[in-house]
């Protein structure tokens, strides 16, 4: 509603009565209009940064906006009769009907004697135009929000890419440094096998070498004993 205290839908709306019988929708016409001072002018509010509200499956934010602009064309009515209460008494009726452009405009007439077509839609492009200007900057601020969040993910994907890439040269690099180690433990065997083998045949050698030396001694030792 526009007002308090001033319920433009009871104005032109008999609750009890249905849509068809608008030959009764008439009940109070009101010989003044007792406007709050206003601002006039569209609400600041932030809707680029509320927070997602969760188990919706449509846009989310649609009423929460809605609510906004809704609020911002309220808070840009003046005094008196206008296209703000024309559009409000319409709405109340119904758009499509064509009775009650005629009443919210006859009521109008009897609260501002000039009003009249070119005054109201008029005064419409001034609400289009501060709506807009609210829009532009609305969708202003939330393309550019969307860049900067764009280019801090594009940062952040090259960055990790980056990370990655660097860790998994450093993976390469160890995976090939651990194959050539288990290459070179492969190898201890075959490359020492030869000297393994130089060294027992010179452990061979020397036990054979020091069994006939002392062989031939005991021979001379037990010539000795025996022929002297």
């Amino acid at each position: 509603m526009t007002k308090e205290g001033f319920n433009w839908k009871s104005i032109f709306v008999n609750d009890e009565s249905s849509s068809n019988n608008t030959e009764k929708q008439v009940t109070q016409i009101p010989t003044s209009v007792q406007s709050p001072i206003r601002d006039n002018k569209f609400p600041e509010t932030n809707m680029v940064t509320s927070s997602v509200p969760m188990g919706s499956s449509e846009n989310p934010f649609l009423n929460e906006i809605l609510e906004v602009y809704n609020k911002g064309f309220e808070g840009l009515n003046s005094e008196g009769f206008d296209f703000f209460e024309m559009y409000k008494s319409v709405m109340a009726v119904g758009p499509t009907n064509p009775q009650s452009y005629q009443m919210a405009f006859t009521m109008g007439k009897t609260i501002k004697s000039d009003l009249s077509k070119e005054l109201l839609l008029e005064k419409s492009k001034f609400y289009i135009s501060e709506i807009e200007k609210v829009y532009a900057k609305y969708d202003a601020t939330g393309n550019s929000k969307n860049k900067d969040l764009n280019n801090t993910i594009t940062t952040q994907k090259y960055n990790l890419s980056k990370n990655i890439a660097d860790l998994e040269t450093q993976i390469a690099k160890l995976q090939a440094e651990l194959e050539a180690k288990k290459a070179e433990l492969a190898r201890i065997d075959f490359d020492n096998k030869e000297m393994f083998t130089q060294i027992q045949l010179k452990i061979d050698a020397n036990n054979i070498a020091k069994h006939k030396i002392l062989e031939s001694i005991n021979t001379v030792v037990t010539g000795i004993n025996q022929y002297l």
